[in-house]
């Protein structure tokens, strides 16, 4: 019988530190012996497993396991440390910039979020605002004990796949941009190593994690994507049994973004490009797009279109005040049944509809999830947009389960943390903090 070669050994090691970090991620505190139980390792596998877990900072033990946990006593509950490393996320939106930083367990720290008309300044005003932000809320994670491991950041147009370049922000006039450039100088102000790090080998006897430790960190990470496919994604983590293996999840600010999530993995596309439901033609003849296209969805169910149609002035204008202003007041009016504002939203609702018949039919998906300023109007949203599914797709049974995003306008900002967080659960070696 071969014997695997060190390399295989350790990553081995790895991948099973990674199964039950996410194993109590996803099911909440656990004794060793659930975690073992679900992971199909042996107790002893997993008490060595989870005592380096502990030595790296990167559990915690939390007294007894609560009741039904499994036979025999009670064991000590686990859960992820809420200090140590954490996630920062970044978004960029039309009228607003903020920033946030996650914990392990998934609880947000720290929040920012300024006004700020993004699409009438220089990518490098805006990029160099945002830096700011990111720094306060990395000063701010740092002083309740954590340490920023890498952002997350979302953006309102095309990104091309693997780089942090973005391609074309129609609403914010943005054309091949990388933005990593601007943003290296605060991603790398945010990494602040506790003592120890890097300082000398391990102790005799140290574990795989312990030796990884000692080593120098990692250079934080950067990851840039669409808000749509950040939001889907936080939709999938954080939705649990709620949320289907796969979906489309469909969210509106200014523009409107689709992302698809196929067997539990983003659909992205050749270029990255995937999911552009906002610049898919519904009235061919219709009014000339941003984009350069002509009936766009955005034309008919954007922000914009729903307060114009609905005889509210356009968010930011000096009669209309704020976009949240604007929104609020379109809100109001619908609750209190005023026939126009019903008429503009039930019309944006059949634009909808009539967009997503194609993507159900080419998908079959296990639902349709609408996010952001979608999820704040679906009351009356989803009679019209039903209505279109059921007459035009094509496969006979039920529809795909129409869901409202619980996560609202916040979707691509967590989704952004929550890409750093998840980094540091599949690789835990490279993020534990020496003992």
């Amino acid at each position: 019988m071969a014997v695997p070669a060190p390399g295989s050994q350790r990553e081995i090691r790895r991948r099973n530190l990674s199964r039950v970090l996410y194993s109590v991620a996803e099911h909440g505190p656990s004794s060793r012996a659930s975690a073992a139980a679900r992971l199909g390792l042996t107790r002893t596998a997993v008490s060595t497993l989870v005592d380096e877990l502990l030595r790296g900072g990167l559990l915690a033990e939390q007294g007894p396991e609560s009741p039904g946990g499994g036979p025999g006593r009670p064991g000590t509950a686990l859960a992820l440390t809420d200090s140590g490393p954490c996630g920062l996320g970044a978004e960029i939106g039309v009228d607003h910039l903020s920033a946030c930083a996650v914990d392990l367990r998934g609880q947000v720290r720290a929040h920012i979020r300024v006004e700020s008309r993004s699409r009438d300044s220089s990518s490098e005003a805006v990029l160099g605002r945002l830096g700011a932000l990111v720094e306060e809320v990395a000063s701010a994670a740092r002083a309740v004990e954590l340490r920023p491991s890498g952002l997350g950041v979302a953006v309102p147009g095309l990104v091309a796949r693997g780089t942090s370049t973005v391609v074309h922000a129609p609403n914010l006039g943005w054309h091949d941009i990388d933005i990593a450039p601007v943003l290296a100088q605060a991603v790398n102000k945010t990494q602040a190593g506790p003592p120890g790090r890097g300082a000398g080998l391990p102790d005799a006897g140290a574990g795989f994690l312990e030796a990884k430790a000692a080593r120098a960190a990692p250079a934080p990470s950067l990851t840039v994507d669409n808000e749509a496919n950040l939001a889907a994604l936080a939709e999938l983590w954080r939705g649990g049994a709620r949320m289907p293996r796969d979906f489309v999840h469909v969210s509106a600010e200014v523009g409107i973004g689709a992302a698809v999530v196929l067997d539990g993995e983003l659909l992205c596309g050749s270029r990255g490009f995937a999911g552009e439901l906002g610049h898919t033609p519904v009235r061919p003849d219709g009014p000339r797009c941003a984009c350069g296209g002509q009936g766009c969805l955005e034309q008919y169910a954007g922000e914009r279109a729903i307060l114009r149609a609905s005889g509210i002035k356009e968010a930011g204008s000096r009669e209309a005040g704020s976009r949240e202003t604007a929104l609020a007041a379109l809100a109001e009016r619908a609750a209190s049944g005023e026939p126009q504002a019903l008429r503009a939203l039930g019309g944006a609702g059949e634009a909808l509809g009539i967009a997503l018949a194609g993507t159900v039919n080419l998908l079959d998906p296990g639902a349709v999830v609408l996010g952001g300023t979608l999820a704040r109007f679906a009351p009356w949203l989803l009679p019209s947009l039903k209505e279109q599914l059921t007459c035009r797709t094509a496969a006979p049974g039920s529809l795909p389960e129409l869901l409202v995003s619980q996560l609202g306008a916040e979707g691509p900002l967590l989704g952004a943390a929550h890409t750093a967080v998840r980094a540091v659960l599949d690789d835990p070696p490279a993020y534990a903090m020496r003992r």
